[in-house]
C-alpha cells in the first residue's frame, strides 16, 4: 500500500501529516513504510520534515526497523554536545536534558565538518504535558534573519568556542570517546579545530565554520549554525553569571562569535532567537508518531516538559560540508582571531 500528496496534512504552525492507515504490527508497518518511501521522501525533500501518525512502535527496536525502511547510511554523532542514552543499533534518546530545560532551534552537528542529512523521531512514551519536538524551516530562517546581520554571518561565518571538563559541559572524554589524548588532537587536527589543554584536565577547542549553506539537493540557501543556541546571551541570566562568576569570561562551556572573532551582543543573539521563534512548528507527539527531519532544510528543538516522556532518536544519510557550498571555509583560527 503506498501513500498520496492527497494524504498530506498541512495547517499552518505544525508540520506537514500523514495518517498511516490500520496496520497489525511492526512488520506489517514496515512493508507500509517500504511502499510509501519514495512519497514520504519527496515530502521531506519539499518540505523539510513530515510526520507519520499511528504507527505500532512500542519499542526501541521496532523504530530500528523502520528507519530502515526510509534511512539509508546510518551517520555517527560527533564531537558530543549533550548527554543521550543509548539503545543499541544506533538508536538513542532524543537528549537526557532536563524536562523543564527547554532546548531552541539547531541543525544537529552544524559545527562538523560532515553531518547528519537526515534525522528520525520517534515516540514511544508522549509526556503530559509540554515536550513538542520543535521544527522550524532554514530557508525561511534565511530570509528571516535582520538583513545586516545575516549578510555579516555570511561572509565571515561564526566560531564556536567549547570548553570540556567535568564540571560544567562535557568531559572531553564523553565528547570524543576517548581517554587518549593523543586520539583528540588528531581528530582536532583533521578536523580543523584549535585547542588548548586546561589545568586540571580540562580542555578549549574553537573552530571556525560557515553559518549559511546550501542544501545539496536543491541549491538553496539555508541558516545552518549553532551561532545563537550556544551563545552566551542565550543562557538564563541568572545561569550565565553563575557560570561566569567560577569559571571566567573565557571558561563557559559554550560561546559563540563572528568568524573575525567579535563577540556577539545581546541584541543580536536576540534578534537571532526572535527570528527562530518566528519560523518554529509545532505539533503534539502521540505514542507511535515517526517525524523525519532534513537536518539541513529544518532546524530542530524541544519544550519543556511534564510527565514521562519516551522520545528516539536515529541519524543517517551523512552529507559532507564541501557538498554544501559553504559561505566560508572552515577552519582552526588563530586564538581570537
Amino acid at each position: 500500500m503506498t501513500s498520496t500528496v492527497q494524504d498530506v496534512r498541512r495547517e499552518q504552525g505544525t508540520p506537514p501529516l500523514v495518517h498511516v492507515p490500520r496496520l497489525e504490527g511492526v512488520d506489517d508497518a514496515a512493508a507500509w513504510l517500504a511502499g510509501a518511501r519514495a512519497f514520504v521522501r519527496e515530502e521531506v525533500r519539499r518540505s523539510g520534515c513530515l510526520m507519520l501518525r499511528g504507527l505500532p512502535m512500542v519499542a526501541p527496536g521496532d523504530f530500528a526497523l523502520l528507519r530502515d525502511e526510509v534511512m539509508g547510511e546510518k551517520a555517527a554523532y560527533k564531537e558530543k554536545a549533550t548527554p543521550r542514552s543509548a539503545y543499541g543499533d544506533d538508536v538513542y534518546s532524543s537528549t537526557d536534558l532536563p524536562p523543564a530545560q527547554a532546548i531552541r532551534l539547531h541543525n544537529e552537528n552544524s559545527y562538523t565538518l560532515d553531518f547528519p542529512g537526515l534525522l528520525l523521531f520517534c515516540c514511544l512514551t508522549a509526556p503530559e504535558q509540554g515536550g513538542v519536538t520543535t521544527v522550524g524551516d532554514m530557508r525561511a530562517m534565511y530570509a528571516s534573519v535582520p538583513r545586516e546581520l545575516r549578510d555579516r554571518f555570511e561572509a565571515q561565518g561564526w566560531i564556536l568556542t567549547r570548553n570540556y571538563s567535568d564540571f560544567v559541559g562535557m568531559p572531553w572524554r564523553k565528547a570524543f570517546s576517548t581517554d587518549d589524548r593523543s586520539e583528540v588532537e588528531r581528530y582536532c587536527e583533521q578536523n580543523l579545530i584549535g585547542f588548548e589543554w586546561l589545568d586540571g584536565d580540562g580542555l578549549r577547542t574553537w573552530q571556525r565554520r560557515p553559518a549559511v549553506i546550501r542544501h545539496p539537493a536543491t541549491g538553496e540557501k539555508v541558516w545552518f549554525n549553532h551561532v545563537a543556541f550556544w551563545s552566551r546571551w542565550s543562557l538564563d541570566e541568572d545561569v550565565r553569571e553563575v557560570l561566569i562568576d567560577s569559571y571566567g569570561e573565557d571558561g563557559l562551556p559554550f560561546d559563540t562569535s563572528f568568524g573575525d572573532g567579535t563577540p556577539l551582543s545581546a541584541g543580536e543573539a536576540a534578534a537571532l532567537n526572535e527570528a527562530y521563534e518566528a519560523v518554529t512548528l509545532r505539533r503534539t507527539w502521540e505514542p507511535g508518531d515517526l517525524l523525519l527531519v532534513d537536518n539541513i532544510m529544518c532546524a530542530h528543538g524541544r519544550d519543556a516538559f511534564q510527565g514521562e516522556r519516551k522520545i528516539l532518536v536515529a541519524m543517517g544519510e551523512p552529507v559532507a560540508l564541501a557538498d554544501c557550498a559553504p559561505s566560508v571555509q572552515p577552519a582552526a583560527p588563530a586564538i581570537g582571531a
